[in-house]
C-alpha cells in the first residue's frame, strides 16, 4: 500500500507557541483569555462540545491544535440566522462543517419517519437543537457569514452523501452533499491526514481550489485532467457472445476465417479466438513487449467486460492534444482496438478514474443506481482504489481514493492529545447522555471488515483495521481512572465498531493490497485473515490488572463467528468481562436475509451460545445473551418473519427493544432497498428481484413478529396468520404463537397472574 506522511512530521504552524487551550473556545471571551485576535479553523458541529476522544470535533479540535493552528467551536449554532455564525469572527483558514457523530437524519427521526423527542448528543437530551440535513444548513451559513472563506465539509454524515445517494426520509435520489451544500471540499472517512495536510497547505498560500491531489477528499470540478485515463462504467456490462474452449493441441495459420455460419466478423483461427501464440513472430514481440511493461492484462481485461476507455495525454506543451482509444466486446471489434503504443502510454492505476452513472441516471433509473452502489463499493480499499467521478448537470464530482489508515503509532498519539475528557464548561451541570454512555469506556480500535450490508461503519471507516497498541490503551485506562469524576472502578467497554477485531488483519499486505472482497467473512472467513484473538486475550488481563479497576466490561459488539475460531476468547470474556449480560447481533435465521445482509447462518449462533452457557456454567454465573434481530430488511418475507418467531419462542427469547431496518445513504442494504435488486451480484437489467418491504403496514408486522409475546400485537399476527394459510398457530396451547382471544388488556397481567418478562426464559 502506499505510503503515506507521518501525521505528526509537518512543520507546527506559527500559533503553536500560544500553547494549549484547557478546553477549546466556544466564545469571543475564552478567546481573549488565550489571548487569541482570530481563530484560524471553526468547526461547526451539530453536536454539544464534549472534549473527548469519542467525539469527532474534538479528535478533529484538538489534532489540529497539535499541529499549531487555533481551533475554536460553534456548537448546535442557531441556524436560523447566519449571525450565530459570526461569534468567534473571521477564520483565517477555513470553516469545518460537520453534523456530529451522527447522520442528522438518523438522529432526528425513527425507522418509521417518526420525529425523535430527545437527542442523547445535546445538554440534557433536548430535541430539536440542529436541522435536519445539518451539514448543508450550516455550510449555507458559514458562507452567508463570511464570503470567500473556504468552507470544508466532513463528518459521517458528508461521508455517507459524497455521491448521488438514496435519502429514505424523502424516498428519492438526491445529489452529492457537495453540490447542495457549495461546499469547496469534502473530506470523507476519519479524516485525519486530509485536514491535517489540507490545514498545512492553506497556511502556506495554496488557493483551495487547487488542492485536489489529497486522498479521501471529493470536490466539485468541470472535465477530465490531462493526464487521466477515464474507465466508463456509466451503463451496465454487457455479455458477450459464448465462444467454444480452445484446442491447444491446434497450430492454425494466422489469421484463419472465423467459424462457419458464427456470424462474427473478429478474427478467429479454425473456429476460436486467436491467441499470442498463433500470430506471426513479430506480432509476438510487440505483444511481449507490452506486457513488460504491465499493460496486456489491463487490456485484455478492459476488452472483456466491455469497459470504455478514454485516455488524455498531454503531446509537448500543448494543452489541448489528446489521444482517445476505446476498446469494446462488440462482434465487430477486433484486437487492433488498442494499438501497443497507446497501451504504452497509458498512465497506470493512480492515474485513472471510474466514471459513475451520472446523478441523472441514477436518479431516473433505479437499475443504474445499483450498477453505481456496486462500483462505488468496489473501490474503497485503500491498496487499489481508484479515483471516481459522476457527474451532476454540467460539472462533476470528483472522489479521490480513500485515505491511507493510520499507524497504531499515529493513532496513540491521536489518542493521547490533552483531551479534558468532560463536556465543555459553559454547559454547567446539565446532562450529556451520550457522554454519560461512553465516559468510562476505552475504543481500542476503527474499522470493520464484516461488511454488513445495512451498515454503514465500512463506506465511513472502511475495511482495514486500525489497532491502538497495548501500552497506549494502558495509559487510557490509567487516565479514566485517575481524571473522571465518581469513577467507582469499572471500565464499561474496551471495544470499538466490533468488540474482537483488535489487531486482526491479512496474514500479507500485498494480498490485502490487492483484494477486492466486500468482506473478510462472509460467505466464509477468508483463509488469509489472521483470526487469533491471543494478543486481545493478553490485553483483557492486562486491563483487569491495572490498579483501580475492578472490572472491565465488553459492551461493543461481538463478532460471533471470528470468536468461534478462539473457545479461549470466548472462555475469558465470559468468565471476566460480561455484566450479566451480553450483546450478540445475528439479526435473523433464515439464509434469505441473512445472505441479503451477509452474516453468517444461525448455526453460528447456536455454536457460540453451547460454548457462552457453557463457561458461564463453570465461573457459577448467571449470565444472559441478548440478541439482536432486524426486522423488514431487504430479501425478508413474512415467512421469513414467522420463522424468526417461531425460534424465538422455542428458544423462550422475549425481545423488549426491537428495530426495523433503516435505509442509510450509500449502504449496500440501502440500495436493495431502493431498487428492488441485489448489488452483491452482478447487476442486469433481467436481474432477480429481491423482496423489499416498503409499506409501514407490512413494516410494522415485521416488528410485531418480533414481539410475538406483546398482546398488543396479536390482533395484526392473528390477521397474518390466517391470510398465510397458519391459522394452526392460533390457539392456546404452548405450540402456538398467539392465542385466540385477545387479553382483557394489552398492558394488564397475563394468564394465571404470571409476570411478564422480556429477559430469556
Amino acid at each position: 500500500m502506499q505510503q503515506a506522511p507521518d501525521l505528526f512530521s509537518y512543520r507546527k504552524h506559527w500559533a503553536h507557541k500560544l500553547g494549549t487551550a484547557p478546553e477549546l473556545p466556544m466564545t469571543r471571551a475564552e478567546m481573549d483569555l488565550l489571548g487569541w485576535d482570530s481563530c484560524d479553523i471553526i468547526i461547526v458541529t451539530g453536536d454539544a462540545y464534549v472534549d473527548h476522544p469519542s467525539f469527532g470535533m474534538a479528535i478533529i479540535g484538538r489534532l489540529l491544535e497539535a499541529q499549531g493552528f487555533r481551533v475554536g467551536i460553534l456548537s448546535q449554532p442557531d441556524w436560523t440566522s447566519a449571525e450565530p455564525f459570526r461569534a468567534l469572527g473571521r477564520p483565517e483558514l477555513f470553516f469545518g462543517i460537520t453534523a456530529g457523530n451522527m447522520d442528522s437524519m438518523v438522529n432526528r427521526y425513527t425507522s418509521d419517519r417518526r420525529r425523535r423527542s430527545d437527542d442523547a448528543y445535546s445538554p440534557d437530551g433536548a430535541g430539536g437543537r440542529r436541522p435536519d440535513r445539518s451539514v448543508t444548513v450550516y455550510a449555507q451559513r458559514a458562507r452567508e457569514a463570511f464570503h470567500g472563506v473556504p468552507i470544508v465539509i466532513g463528518g459521517i454524515e458528508a461521508s455517507l452523501r459524497r455521491i448521488a445517494h438514496f435519502d429514505y426520509w424523502s424516498d428519492r435520489v438526491r445529489r452529492s452533499v457537495l453540490a447542495d451544500a457549495k461546499a469547496d471540499l469534502l473530506l470523507f472517512g476519519n479524516a485525519e491526514r486530509a485536514i491535517v495536510e489540507l490545514a498545512h497547505r492553506l497556511a502556506r498560500g495554496e488557493a483551495i481550489v487547487s488542492i485536489r491531489d489529497i486522498r479521501g477528499t471529493a470536490f466539485m470540478r468541470r472535465g477530465l485532467p490531462e493526464g487521466w485515463t477515464e474507465i466508463d462504467a456509466s451503463e451496465l456490462d454487457k455479455p458477450g457472445p459464448v465462444r467454444p474452449h480452445l484446442n491447444p493441441y491446434e497450430t492454425p495459420d494466422w489469421p484463419v476465417e472465423p467459424a462457419a455460419g458464427s456470424g462474427d466478423s473478429g478474427p478467429y483461427v479454425h473456429g476460436r479466438q486467436p491467441t499470442c501464440a498463433d500470430a506471426p513472430a513479430e506480432t509476438r514481440s510487440k505483444v511481449q513487449t507490452a506486457a513488460k511493461a504491465g499493460i496486456e492484462t489491463i487490456a485484455h481485461a478492459a476488452v472483456q467486460r466491455g469497459a470504455k476507455l478514454t485516455t488524455q495525454v498531454a503531446a509537448g506543451t500543448s494543452a489541448n492534444t489528446s489521444a482517445k482509444t476505446s476498446a469494446n466486446t462488440n462482434a465487430n471489434t477486433n484486437s487492433q482496438a488498442v494499438s501497443i503504443d497507446q497501451l504504452r502510454r497509458r498512465p497506470g492505476r493512480e492515474r485513472s478514474v471510474v466514471r459513475l452513472p451520472s446523478f441523472e441516471q441514477v436518479r431516473d433509473d433505479s437499475v443504474l443506481y445499483a450498477h453505481a452502489s456496486r462500483v462505488f463499493h468496489l473501490e474503497t480499499n485503500p491498496g487499489n482504489a481508484r479515483a471516481l467521478v459522476q457527474r451532476h448537470g454540467e460539472r462533476e464530482v470528483w472522489l479521490n481514493p480513500p485515505p491511507i489508515p493510520l499507524s497504531s503509532a499515529e493513532l496513540d498519539r491521536v489518542f493521547a492529545l490533552p483531551y479534558s475528557r468532560r463536556p465543555h464548561s459553559e454547559y454547567g451541570q446539565a446532562r450529556l447522555p451520550a457522554w454519560e454512555m461512553i465516559r468510562n469506556s476505552i475504543s481500542i480500535m476503527r474499522g470493520c471488515f464484516g461488511g454488513c450490508t445495512f451498515c454503514s461503519i465500512t463506506e465511513h471507516e472502511g475495511r482495514i483495521i486500525q489497532s491502538r497498541s497495548e501500552e497506549s490503551i494502558l495509559e487510557e485506562i490509567a487516565e479514566v481512572r485517575d481524571r473522571t469524576p465518581e469513577f467507582t472502578g469499572i471500565i464499561s467497554d474496551l471495544g470499538g465498531p466490533t468488540a474482537n477485531m483488535w489487531r486482526l488483519a491479512c496474514k500479507d499486505a500485498r494480498i490485502e493490497a490487492a483484494c477486492r472482497r466486500l468482506s473478510c467473512v462472509y460467505p466464509s472467513i477468508c483463509a488469509n485473515l489472521n483470526t487469533d484473538h491471543g494478543p486481545l486475550i493478553q490485553l483483557y488481563r492486562k486491563a483487569r490488572a491495572v490498579p483501580g479497576i475492578k472490572r472491565v466490561l465488553i459492551a461493543s459488539g461481538l463478532r460471533y463467528d471470528l470468536a468461534l475460531r478462539s473457545p479461549e476468547y470466548i472462555r475469558e470474556l465470559v468468565m471476566h468481562h460480561v455484566g450479566g449480560y451480553l450483546k450478540i447481533a445475528p439479526e435473523h435465521t433464515e439464509p434469505g436475509p441473512l445472505a441479503a445482509m451477509m452474516k453468517p447462518g444461525i448455526g453460528s449462533y447456536e455454536r457460540f451460545r453451547q460454548l457462552f452457557e457453557r463457561y458461564s456454567r463453570e465461573a457459577g454465573k448467571e449470565q444472559y445473551l441478548i440478541p439482536y434481530f432486524i426486522a423488514a430488511h431487504p430479501g425478508t418475507s413474512d415467512e421469513d418473519m414467522l420463522n424468526l418467531a417461531l425460534w424465538l419462542k422455542r428458544n423462550r427469547l422475549r425481545p423488549d427493544q426491537v428495530q426495523a431496518f433503516l435505509p442509510t445513504p450509500l449502504a449496500l442494504a440501502s440500495t436493495m432497498y431502493h431498487s428492488g435488486i441485489n448489488p452483491l451480484r452482478r447487476v442486469r437489467r433481467d436481474a432477480k428481484p429481491i423482496s423489499v418491504v416498503r409499506k409501514l403496514r407490512q413494516r410494522r408486522l415485521h416488528k410485531a413478529f418480533l414481539r410475538w409475546h406483546d398482546p398488543a400485537n396479536w390482533p395484526a399476527l392473528r390477521e397474518a396468520l390466517k391470510s398465510m394459510g397458519r391459522a394452526d398457530l392460533i390457539g392456546n396451547s404452548k405450540h402456538h404463537l398467539v392465542p385466540a382471544c385477545q387479553a382483557r388488556s394489552a398492558g394488564g397481567p397475563t394468564p394465571r397472574g404470571r409476570r411478564r418478562s422480556m429477559k430469556p426464559r
